[in-house]
């Protein structure tokens, strides 16, 4: 058993950000990597740490997971010595039988990630995807191990939010997730041109707000965005503190909320965030990286809701959404700036202008 208890029942390992697909969003340019990947024996030291750490889950993204070799040596190994749930997002790219029999085997839960119609997918993850992507969830369906359907939110795909979380209920998939589009890495100017106007998303987020009431009890709708809090907040007040606290994904983490491991070891407190690194599993223990980062100045402002500037400093909702961080400082060079995708006028930048 750990010795500790921890705060956050999975931490991630993004495992290789090599991948056989070319997603138009794609963060990865070569020669931005910070290292190669760790090679198995550090890989099962993440695990060490991981299960040290007190997550009984263990989580493993890319790239596509999929393409390394040694990926169910890693899971079984997480599985028989620490007894870890283990969770897994795949494109259906690198999806072939004898995977589907190891991740059967083994009972990984397993992501599959679409983005859209056959139209609006394939437009952004190339011809062909969609159906690759289609024929993974089949699969993974008939043995019970089809965990989540994945999405993230283009310019391309913004007006067919209702299909993946049909697709979800249609293949018994537990969740749905929907991406907001995060410029990141060297492919941020890219990603510009991809992303939902803040229009767009205030009409899409409320799209998804249907879809969560619809399919209550059917499949769990949710959302990386910390705006869609708002959008909750002023949809269904009554209900929103449980959903708030036990059910919504989206809040910002930079403020010491989340850790992962990346593909060279690294432990970072922020999903899409690439230069704000907190040491290595090679010469650093996750457990004490994360106390570190909830005494770091840094985290412990970007915590405090009051430093935050523009509207979303003086935004009424500012303390269950805030923005996202990372966006905001691509977007404005200031980490604790407005996040330019919210479309929302806080009520005293309303007032000011009657």
């Amino acid at each position: 058993m750990p010795s500790t208890k921890s705060p956050l029942y999975m931490v991630t390992w993004r495992c290789t950000r090599r991948c056989v697909g070319s997603c138009l969003y794609c963060s990865y340019i070569p020669e931005y990597a910070k290292d190669t990947e760790v090679d198995t024996k550090t890989a099962k030291k993440i695990v060490d740490e991981i299960h040290n750490f007190g997550s009984n889950w263990f989580g493993i993204s890319g790239g596509e997971p999929l393409v390394r070799q040694d990926i169910f040596e890693v899971i079984e190994y997480a599985q028989k010595t620490y007894g870890m749930e283990t969770s897994l997002i795949t494109s259906g790219f690198a999806f072939d039988e004898r995977r589907l029999n190891e991740l059967a085997r083994l009972n990984v839960h397993t992501a599959v990630s679409i983005d859209g119609t056959r139209e609006s997918n394939d437009k952004i993850r190339g011809k062909g995807a969609y159906d690759k992507a289609i024929y993974a969830m089949k699969r993974l369906s008939e043995h019970n191990i089809l965990d989540c359907v994945v999405t993230t939110m283009t310019k391309f795909n913004i007006h067919d939010m209702v299909h993946p979380t049909e697709l979800a209920a249609e293949y018994n998939a537990r969740m749905v997730v929907y991406h907001n589009t995060v410029p990141v890495g060297r492919a941020g100017p890219n990603m510009v041109d991809l992303a939902p106007t803040a229009d767009q998303y205030e009409t899409a987020f409320n799209e998804i707000y249907d879809l969560q009431v619809k399919y209550l009890n059917k499949v769990k709708v949710n959302v990386y965005a910390p705006f869609y809090a708002r959008i909750v907040r002023q949809r269904n007040p009554m209900d929103f503190w449980d959903w708030f606290e036990n059910g919504f994904l989206g809040k910002c983490t930079i403020g010491g909320n989340y850790i992962s491991v990346t593909e060279n070891g690294d432990y970072r407190p922020c999903g899409f965030h690439e230069e704000h690194r907190l040491g290595n599993v090679q010469d650093k223990k996750l457990v004490d990286v994360w106390n570190e980062l909830q005494q770091s100045d840094l985290h412990l402002k970007l915590r405090d809701k009051s430093n935050l500037k523009g509207r979303c400093g003086v935004c009424e909702y500012r303390e269950i959404c805030g923005g996202c961080r990372t966006r905001a400082e691509y977007y404005t060079g200031d980490l604790f700036e407005s996040d330019p995708a919210c479309n929302y006028i806080p009520k005293v930048l309303r007032e000011e202008n009657q």
